[in-house]
Order: C-alpha cells, then sequence, then structure tokens
C-alpha cells in the first residue's frame, strides 16, 4: 500500500456533485485511487510522499476525447496547410502511407508528452490506417511507458479511391481482416475494470471511408464484448453532401441506420448536426467530441456545441489531430472553446468554468467512465496543478485563479499525478527524456515527407 498526499493548494477545483472549490486544498491518495478531498488540515498529516501545491490551482486531470497523434508528424505541410477537410486528406493520405511502426510509437508518445504537459491525464487515439507493418499495439505499448491514461480506438478504412471512398486503395484494409484483428486486440489489452489505464474503442474511420456492413458489424462486435464505439460525424459541408448523396440520409440519419447510436458511442466534430441530430443523441445518450480549433483550421464551422449541452449532449473536448489542428495543448483547446462559442453564439453562451467541466467530466462521460473528471473519495487520482505565478497570468490569478487559466494564455502543468503517479514534477516530464524524444521525432518527421 502506497500513500501521496498532495495540500495547500491555493485553490482546488473538485468537479463533485456540488461543483466545491476549496482553498487550501488538499487530496489524499492510496494505491492509485482518491481516499480524501478537503482542506488541507482536514487531511492526514502524513504519507509515503508529500507534494506542496502551494501557489497552484489543482484540479482532475483533463480528458481528451478524439485525436490522431501519428498526425504529429505531419504538422504544417506545405500544400495542406490552407485546405478544407478532403482536399487536406488527399494531399497528406500519400504521405501517412511510409507511416512505420517505430514512427506510430514515437509520435504516441511525442502527442503524449504534449498533452500531459497542457494538463491531460486520459486520451483517446483514433489509429485508422496501418502501412508498413504498424499495429495499434505499437501505439499502446507506448502510452504503457509514458504512463497516460489510454482509450485506444482501432480505427480503419475499407472503401478506397476506386469504390467511390475517399482513401487511396493501398491505405484501406479487407473487412474480415479489421474485425478479426480488432476482437484480437480487445481480447489482448482491453480492460472493463473501473481505474482502468487501457481500453479498446472499436472504431472505423469514417462514412466516407468504410461500408454499411462494415459499420454494422463493427457495433455488433463491439456491444458483443462491451466496448465503445467511435467515427467521425457531419464534419463540414462536404460530409453532409456525401452522406445525402450516397446513402441519401443525414449523417445522424446514417448513423442512427446503422445503430451507432446509444451511450456507447461517440462521434468526433458534428459540427454539421442539425436539430434532429441534436435530438437524436440527446435521446440515445450518444457522445460528442468537440474539436474547435481543427473545426476552425480546416473552416469547417462552428459546432453547436451551447444547442446540444442544453439538450443534454454528452460532449467533451478533444485537440483533433496533430496535422488539422498543429497543436496538442488540451487546456489551450478547452479556452478555445470557450471563445469560439461566444463567436457563434454571443458572450455568455460558455463560461470559463462550464468550459473546464466539458474537459473533465464531459469527457469522462463521453467516454463511459466513472472513475475520473472530479476529485472525490473512491476516484482515480489522476489530478493537475497549474502555476498561478506566471507573467502570462498576471492581474487575473489574484481576481479568480480559475478562471485566469482560460481567459489567460493556458500554462503548462507544473505537476501531474495520472492513477497517482507522478508524471511531471516541477514542470518536468518524468517517465522519458524529452529532448530525446524531440529529437527523435524530428528526424522521423524529416524521413516520413522525403520517403515519397
Amino acid at each position: 500500500m502506497t500513500t501521496l498526499l498532495l495540500n495547500h493548494a491555493d485553490v482546488l477545483v473538485t468537479m463533485d456533485a456540488e461543483r466545491h472549490e476549496i482553498r487550501d486544498g488538499g487530496v489524499f491518495i492510496r494505491d492509485g485511487v482518491i481516499e480524501a478531498v478537503g482542506p488541507s488540515d482536514s487531511l492526514p498529516a502524513y504519507a509515503d510522499e508529500v507534494v506542496s501545491l502551494a501557489g497552484c490551482v489543482a484540479m482532475p486531470g483533463l480528458v481528451n476525447t478524439h485525436h490522431h497523434m501519428y498526425q504529429s508528424l505531419t504538422r504544417a505541410i506545405p500544400g495542406a496547410q490552407d485546405a478544407e477537410l478532403f482536399a487536406w486528406l488527399r494531399r497528406l493520405y500519400p504521405i501517412w502511407a511510409g507511416i512505420t511502426p517505430e514512427m506510430i510509437r514515437v509520435s504516441t508518445q511525442t502527442a503524449m508528452a504534449e498533452l500531459i504537459l497542457s494538463g491531460c491525464t486520459t486520451s483517446s487515439d483514433h489509429l485508422y490506417l496501418y502501412p508498413n507493418g504498424a499495429r495499434l499495439d505499437d501505439s499502446i505499448e507506448a502510452a504503457a511507458e509514458i504512463g497516460m491514461r489510454f482509450h485506444a480506438a482501432r480505427g480503419s478504412m475499407s472503401v478506397g479511391e476506386s469504390a467511390g471512398g475517399l482513401p487511396p486503395d493501398r491505405l484501406v484494409e479487407d473487412e474480415a481482416a479489421i474485425l478479426k484483428d480488432t476482437q484480437r486486440l480487445i481480447e489482448t489489452w482491453h480492460n472493463p475494470a473501473r481505474h482502468a489505464m487501457q481500453r479498446i474503442v472499436v472504431a472505423p474511420c469514417s462514412p466516407f471511408s468504410v461500408s454499411r456492413d462494415l459499420m454494422r458489424e463493427a457495433a455488433n462486435l463491439a456491444r458483443s464484448f462491451g466496448v465503445s464505439l467511435h467515427t467521425h460525424l457531419a464534419e463540414n459541408d462536404n460530409d453532409i453532401a456525401y452522406s445525402r448523396e450516397k446513402f441519401a440520409m443525414t449523417p445522424a440519419q446514417y448513423a442512427e441506420s446503422l445503430g451507432w447510436v446509444g451511450p456507447d458511442v461517440w462521434h468526433a466534430h458534428c459540427v454539421k448536426l442539425d436539430a434532429e441530430g441534436i435530438a437524436l443523441f440527446a435521446r440515445t445518450g450518444t457522445g460528442v467530441a468537440h474539436c474547435p480549433c481543427s473545426n476552425m483550421r480546416l473552416a469547417s464551422g462552428i459546432a453547436p456545441i451551447p444547442a446540444m449541452r442544453a439538450a443534454g449532449v454528452p460532449v467533451g473536448i478533444a485537440v483533433d489531430g496533430s496535422a488539422s489542428n498543429d497543436s496538442g495543448h488540451l487546456l489551450a483547446e478547452t479556452r478555445q472553446a470557450m471563445l469560439l462559442a461566444r463567436v457563434g453564439f454571443g458572450p455568455a453562451a460558455m463560461s470559463a468554468r462550464q468550459a473546464l467541466e466539458i474537459a473533465t467530466l464531459g469527457g469522462a462521460k463521453v467516454l463511459g467512465r466513472d472513475d475520473i473528471g472530479a476529485l472525490a473519495p473512491g476516484m482515480s487520482a489522476d489530478i493537475v496543478a497549474f502555476g498561478l505565478d506566471s507573467l502570462d497570468l498576471t492581474g487575473a490569478a489574484v481576481h479568480d485563479p480559475v478562471a485566469a487559466l482560460l481567459f489567460c494564455t493556458p500554462p503548462s502543468v507544473r505537476h501531474s499525478i495520472i492513477n497517482g503517479r507522478r508524471i511531471v514534477s516541477d514542470g518536468t516530464l518524468v517517465p522519458i527524456d524529452l529532448p530525446v524524444l524531440i529529437e527523435r521525432h524530428n528526424r522521423l518527421a524529416v524521413e516520413l515527407l522525403n520517403a515519397r
């Protein structure tokens, strides 16, 4: 039995049922699980390890609900910088065809390092192409080394250009092989228990890259094993046009026709989800991963997040792929969600605390977890602390230190605890040598672009 005491946070944001914010707050942890939360003088005085959070705001670790971590190798690629979604994909697909297992491992750790240093403790990743022997196992093993709580989504593409799909034929897979490998991954890696560090998600890529049959069979497979389902949906106007032309339905109607709604399903983007779709998602408990920066970068539009939340749709925040965002800072993404909601729907559309709620409790619900997203006894010990003494927060932290994290330039974490383990200590990422990882990642990024 090991214990960890975090104490003397200037403000402890619990995200519990009453949304308590505790001055001079702390958390007592035993074996990776929170045992007590409260004012520092109410907690045990001793533990195997004690960390002072004085000068910090502490909160539940942020939850990233959608990513393509391999894309960190292809940020800001010329020719893709000013394109909408479909043209952007056509520019990058040929480059991604050169990805190797080593590139998957290194890009996963690079993306996770960026996420962790931005306050994220749990992330999903949607890997949907597997050239040159790459496997989802490569990213799973990389995640275990860095210590991030991980929902690995076994993506897939099965309809290539010759069959009317968007991806090149050389990047698609046989559907029977996709389902077989997905089952192998579930049986090998999925952990359904509370506090699990590793879960598998069934995730055909998108309506424009897989068949109806694969969507149906994927849903059947996921439900037979009790795992979640994930895909892209209603991302931009071209996505809507494709769905109407190919299926004579809106994306939401198409998803419903294939069994892709329910509390075990979440869809990325949903920028163009209409009122009927919002009502469907609310009625069925279907979740949405909101990716504001990517949607702005690709000019996809402004997702109707306030309307979704008002209707009761579960919504989480996501950075999306590193090649359509070119950043993986989840606290900055949360800030962007707040600001974009105000651009689209007025200055009261989203407050700083509402944005943080979406990034914590919202993300937990979208991923189907009841053990993360809040600081309370019995919850997983995923806690992050941001220092308040930076130049960027000057003049704001003294008024409202919680809101300052979103209204000002979002800082990096000072401390990050994942599953009761110190992953960031005084701003330093503990499990890996970051300069070495960055050098290796940059070398592989050049190799990938030159391999075409």
